[in-house]
C-alpha cells in the first residue's frame, strides 16, 4: 500500500486533473529488478505515477468484480512475478511491457473468494513477521546465556 508520508515533487496547479491517481488504482513498477504492484488510497495524499510505473484503472463494471487488492496480490505472487520477468525486455535495465501486462491472464475469483484469499495472505505475512521475531528473541537469548556462562 502507497504511504502518504512521501513528500510531493510536483506543484498540484501544473497537473492535469486526469493524471491523478483515484482511488483502487493500482500501480505497477515496470523497470528494472524490482518489479511489484501497489494500490492506491483516497487517504493518501493527491499524487500522480511516475513514469516507471503503469496505472491499472478498472472501469466501474470490473470494481464490483476484483478488489484492487486482489490484484495487487495476484500481481506480487512469485509465480505471476517469474512469468513477467520470463517476459522481461533490455539487457542493462530490463522493462516489463505493456504489451506483456495486458497480455496477463487472470483468473478472478468471486469477491468473497478474493477476501479470504487476503485474508490468509496477511495472515501468513503476519506469522513471518512473528517468526522472524521470535528468532531475533531466540538468538539474543541464547547470546546472553553464553556471555553470562564466560
Amino acid at each position: 500500500v502507497l504511504k502518504s508520508s512521501l513528500h510531493p515533487d510536483l506543484k498540484l496547479e501544473n497537473i492535469q486533473p486526469k493524471h491523478f491517481l483515484r482511488h483502487g488504482d493500482v500501480l505497477f513498477a515496470t523497470k528494472g529488478t524490482k518489479n511489484f504492484a501497489a494500490w492506491y488510497e483516497r487517504e493518501n495524499a493527491p499524487a500522480v505515477a511516475p513514469t516507471s510505473f503503469f496505472v491499472i484503472r478498472m472501469t466501474e463494471d470490473y470494481f464490483s468484480k476484483v478488489l484492487p487488492e486482489f490484484l495487487v496480490w495476484y500481481l506480487n505472487h512469485p509465480s505471476t512475478q517469474k512469468l513477467l520477468k520470463g517476459k522481461a525486455i533490455g539487457t542493462a535495465i530490463v522493462s516489463i511491457s505493456k504489451a506483456v501486462l495486458e497480455e496477463l491472464e487472470i483468473s478472478i475469483p468471486d469477491i468473497q473468494t478474493q477476501k479470504a484469499i487476503l485474508q490468509i495472505a496477511s495472515l501468513r505475512t503476519e506469522e513471518k513477521k512473528l517468526k522472524q521475531q521470535i528468532e531475533t528473541l531466540r538468538e539474543k537469548q541464547i547470546q546472553q546465556q553464553i556471555i553470562n556462562a564466560i
